[in-house]
């Protein structure tokens, strides 16, 4: 892997574990069940973009 690539794969895995971050906070901060299931989805989804690519590293 060319260290170009190794650079994009970091700054993706930076981005997923942000915006699963982002998706626990907003998951405390909401009250309707349905928006916290959506929200929560989406967590599990960003967590299983930055297991793949952690993969590749």
């Amino acid at each position: 892997m060319s260290p170009k690539e190794l650079t994009y794969i970091e700054d993706a895995l930076s981005h997923e574990q942000f915006l699963k971050t982002q998706c626990e906070e907003a998951a405390k901060a909401l009250t309707d069940t349905q928006l916290i299931a959506c929200v929560q989805e989406m967590k599990t989804t960003h967590q299983q973009i930055f297991d793949s690519l952690y993969q590749l590293v």
